[in-house]
Order: C-alpha cells, then sequence, then structure tokens
C-alpha cells in the first residue's frame, strides 16, 4: 500500500524524517509517535504535497513525485488542522468535495447522503457547520475523506480534541471504514491505547526515524506473566507485600508494581502457590490475570544494555526539536 525507501525531509534547522525506510499493507495500520516525531510530514509528502529531500516513496504503486495527482484520486486525506468553512452545511461541503474529486452532480449528491448517513451525521447534515461540536466537524471531515470512495485513506491525528465517548465513537467509524468498505487506512496518532485498539499493524517512528513495524496481535499477546490484586486486612495492611513476601519465600519471582504483583509463571503450579499463599494470609483476591503486552513498551529497550528511547509529551509541536538521531 505504502512503501519509502530512506526517505528524508530536511528543513534548515530540523530534520523531520531520517533515511525512513518501511512497507505499509492494506488494512487498518497505526502510525504512532509523539508530536513533532514526522507523522504529518509523511502524510504531506506521500500526498505530493511536500517534497521529500532526499529518498522515494510510492502510495498504491504510484511514486510520489510523478504521480501526485493520481494519488490524490485514490486517496482520501482528514487534515489535523481546523479546516471547515463554518458557514456551508455538512451537505454543501462534502457534496463540494465530491464534485472537485470528479463525481457527476447525481452520483456526488448520492455519495454525500450515504457517506454522511454512515459517519452519523444524516440528521444534522443541512446545518452550517460553524454551530457543529468538535465531534461533528472531525466526523465532516472524516466523510469528506471518504466520500470519492478512495482505496485508501489518510487520517492525522483523527480523535484530537475529542472527549472519551467521542474518540471511542470515532475510532469505531475507523474500523468500520475497513471492515464495511475495504478501504485501507492509515491513521496517525500520538496516544498509544487508541491505535491498540483500532488498528492491525503498528508502525513506530521517532524523531523521524523507524523504531518498530510490527502487527498488533504479535505484539501484544498474552505474556508469561501473571498480574496478581489483593485486598488489605488488619493482620496485613500491606496485603501485597505480604503476598510478595510469601512468594519469594516459595521461590516465586516475583515484582511489585504498585499495589499490583508481577508474577512470573514458570508452569501450571504457579498458579496453586498463589492462590495458597492469598488464602494462607486470609486476604482477598481482586484479580488474578495473564498480562499482556502495551504497545506503549515499543519505547522501552528491547535488550539489557538498550538506552530508553524517549517517548515525547504532547506540548512538543513538529519542528521544535534539533535535528534527529536514530536511537
Amino acid at each position: 500500500m505504502i512503501t519509502t525507501e530512506s526517505l528524508t525531509k530536511r528543513y534548515p534547522r530540523v530534520t523531520a524524517l531520517d533515511r525512513l525506510t518501511l512497507d505499509i499493507e492494506p488494512g487498518v495500520v497505526g502510525l504512532v509517535g509523539s508530536n513533532g516525531a514526522g507523522k504529518s510530514t509523511l502524510i504531506k509528502i506521500l500526498l505530493g504535497l511536500l517534497a521529500a529531500s532526499e529518498g522515494r516513496a510510492s502510495v498504491l504503486g504510484l511514486d510520489v513525485v510523478r504521480d501526485g495527482s493520481k494519488i490524490r484520486e485514490r486517496v482520501g486525506y482528514m487534515p489535523e488542522h481546523e479546516c471547515l468553512p463554518p458557514d456551508v452545511s455538512a451537505t454543501e461541503f462534502v457534496l463540494h468535495m465530491a464534485r472537485m474529486s470528479g463525481l457527476p452532480t447525481a452520483a456526488a449528491r448520492e455519495r454525500t447522503a450515504d457517506t454522511l448517513r454512515h459517519v452519523g451525521l444524516y440528521e444534522e447534515r443541512y446545518r452550517p457547520i460553524g454551530g457543529y461540536s468538535t465531534g461533528m466537524k472531525q466526523r465532516v471531515k472524516l466523510a469528506q475523506a471518504l466520500v470519492h470512495d478512495p482505496q485508501l485513506v489518510l487520517l492525522d491525528e483523527p480523535t484530537n480534541g475529542l472527549d472519551p465517548v467521542g474518540r471511542d465513537e470515532m475510532l469505531d467509524l475507523i474500523r468500520r471504514v475497513h471492515t464495511d468498505f475495504g478501504i485501507s487506512v492509515l491513521v496517525t496518532s500520538h496516544l498509544l491505547g487508541e491505535l491498540e485498539r483500532t488498528c492491525d499493524h503498528v508502525v513506530v517512528i521517532d524523531g523521524g526515524t523507524l523504531l518498530r513495524s510490527q502487527s498488533t496481535a504479535e505484539f501484544t499477546q498474552a505474556t508469561q506473566t501473571m498480574a496478581v490484586e489483593v485486598t488489605d486486612s488488619e493482620r496485613h495492611p500491606d496485603g501485597a507485600a505480604a503476598v510478595c513476601a510469601a512468594l519469594v519465600g516459595s521461590g516465586v519471582a516475583v515484582t511489585a508494581d504498585g499495589r499490583l504483583l508481577l508474577v512470573d509463571v514458570s508452569d501450571e503450579s504457579t498458579y496453586d502457590t498463589v492462590r495458597d499463599a492469598v488464602a494462607g494470609l486470609g486476604l482477598g483476591l481482586v484479580r488474578m490475570e495473564q498480562r499482556r503486552h502495551g504497545i506503549v513498551e515499543l519505547f522501552r529497550p528491547q535488550t539489557p544494555d538498550a538506552q530508553p528511547v524517549p517517548f515525547r509529551g504532547q506540548h512538543e509541536k513538529e519542528g521544535s526539536r534539533g535535528s534527529a538521531s536514530t536511537p
């Protein structure tokens, strides 16, 4: 779906992309990185809106330098920034975008109605966009990206500014874009949990370089670690510490993470040992479950001698750092 080879973008004082090489297959793919990691720069290069300093890139088999207009015919784009005219309705705006993409008037009207219904704006489609909530505006941006029935949509931070309910609804819509219509999706975010639950594959970049590209299922598979949480009692005010001491005395490897105990599961007998330790201390068992990897671990060292890779906070904006370096 997307291929880059040594893709580099330099500005006078900043390197936004640094020899980025990756291959992205069809499906729902998450591009994760902090603000300033190079996500938006990559999308603009893929759309042919920004020239790379070095390297090559192709989208749907089309070269981004030679075939920019052909790429934009087949790709939908939902920008991160505010870009909607406030004094027109959603129907007028999405219809205009459909006509701009080359659809005849009748087909454009039909596609506009269908797309606004799909994103949940059918009842509100004739109201001026200026009176919409942030969540409704995000849905309009998604609708205009889908109205011409593209093969691929690029969604840049689609949950920006949304409350938890709005984020959940947007993530469900994104998933349905692929499951209901077979359209591939590349979605960017700096929120790791969003991509973990939405995407089939995750590409992680930081400082314009590739950290990891891996299927979500492979990375979030179950570990050999069990998470145990227990209650306290008058006899044992710190129940977790008491259980930890008992397990260590039984030869079980355990690590305390606050009130949560992370127990290494060597074999089936480990479960019995934990149960007996909790019961023997007269404590209650809140939960005992197999732990799964989280995408946040992509930013932790993978070898004992590796250096931690920083995941920059949301306050850092693209272009506010020095030249990128390879982690």
